[in-house]
């Protein structure tokens, strides 16, 4: 058992703090304590108090946000539970307490939203929450009165709406399926049994809070990435076909397109940030142009003005392929012999994208502009760690 309360070091720019004074310690609020009272924005057009749950016996606060991979695991875990106790007097209120602007694009890998309070009535929705979803990432001063320290984050507030238990949710992390310790299960029926709660206290194993002070940093990794170094290589369908195979790790998203092709254009700054965002996880996005031969200047100038580098953890793997960059530019005759290697059905109309297996199998494929969402929804869904639950 944990004895002490978390304390982290946090610089929180938003919370009155200036970027250059000394950082407040943020302690989690200690067991016992009387709950701070908060007043946020939900995503049913409701703005929620403390006092708007008086009527529940035990209150059950989740600090938590959209992009998280173990919040996203636990999502649907704590909606059941809400599900399960509301008739035993248990309320259950999630509170996203990440600020968007200190999250970090290729933090998002693992969420088909970003944590915009837009996004959260998405999720909301789509996820069918039967609990009220509070926005405190503007301000985050409910997240910095009960000291969330990463997501997510549960606080039990007991009738007197004093702190009873803090912690995880249980100990899945990022698996979705059953947990092999109900922690917050086990200490609800504890505590509708009448007896003590006998671990008031966990860890909480999830991504740290996105506070405002991050900005900063993210600044910093979207400068470094910036500076990254970006070229454009001639492919034969040889290679061609060696990219398709594959048998790495990886996803390959392919992309075929040409400077002269309007929607080609249009797409291809939603296809550089898409890469940028999943740059941290097995997955490459290959572009390959079919302008003609003499127009290898333009194709080049283009992909350095859209900034197409590729990623620091692609580095390695590329160079074990003997190979050094992710955009190519075909600049043989035949192009019947490129569409053969590449994809069959391809009927030749540009853009025209497609996403392949680490085994080479093409799972999805596309003729004419991407929507980026059902492109996000793609990747995510693809990349998703399959189990039995």
């Amino acid at each position: 058992m944990i004895t002490k309360p978390f304390t982290a070091m946090i610089a929180v720019a938003s919370l009155s703090f200036s970027a250059t004074a000394a950082p407040p310690n943020v302690t989690t609020l200690e067991i016992g304590a009387s709950a701070p009272n908060f007043s946020l924005p939900a995503t049913d057009g409701k703005t929620y108090t403390l006092n708007s749950f008086k009527d529940s016996k035990y209150l059950v606060a989740v600090f938590t946000c959209n992009h998280c991979p173990d919040a996203i695991a636990a999502r649907g875990k704590i909606n059941q539970f809400a599900k399960d106790y509301a008739d035993k007097g248990v309320q259950v209120v999630a509170i996203s307490s990440a600020a968007p602007e200190g999250v970090m694009l290729w933090e998002n890998g693992f969420s088909t939203y970003d944590d915009d309070f837009d996004s959260m009535k998405i999720v909301a929705k789509e996820c069918e929450l039967v609990h009220p979803y509070l926005y405190d990432g503007e301000t985050q001063s409910a997240t910095l009165a009960y000291g969330a320290v990463a997501t997510p984050h549960v606080f039990i507030l007991g009738p007197e709406r004093k702190l009873v238990y803090q912690g995880q949710f249980d100990d899945g992390k990022r698996d979705p399926g059953p947990a092999k310790t109900k922690t917050v299960i086990n200490t609800m029926e504890e505590l509708l049994a009448g007896k003590p709660v006998s671990t008031p206290q966990t860890r909480v194993f999830g991504c740290s809070t996105k506070w405002k002070w991050k900005t900063e940093l993210v600044a910093k990794k979207q400068a470094e990435w910036a500076a990254l170094p970006v070229q454009v290589d001639p492919i034969d369908v040889p290679l061609a076909e060696k990219l398709k195979t594959n048998g790495t790790v990886k996803w390959r998203l392919f992309n075929i397109w040409s400077t002269t092709c309007g929607p080609c254009v249009a797409e291809f700054p939603m296809l550089a940030k898409t890469y940028e965002r999943h740059s941290m996880r097995p997955f490459e996005l290959i572009t390959i142009s079919i302008d003609p031969k003499e127009d290898a200047e333009a194709v080049s100038q283009f992909i350095k003005d859209q900034h197409l580098p590729h990623s620091k953890r692609n580095a390695r793997s590329m160079k074990e392929e003997g190979r050094a960059t992710n955009n190519y530019h075909f600049q043989g005759d035949n192009l019947e012999a490129l569409a053969k290697v590449l994809d069959p059905e391809w009927q030749g109309p540009i853009p025209y994208s497609f996403l392949v297996s680490p085994q080479g199998k093409i799972v999805w494929r596309h003729t004419g502009e991407v929507e980026e969402q059902e492109l996000r929804n793609l990747i995510i869904d693809s990349m998703a760690p399959k189990t039995d639950h």
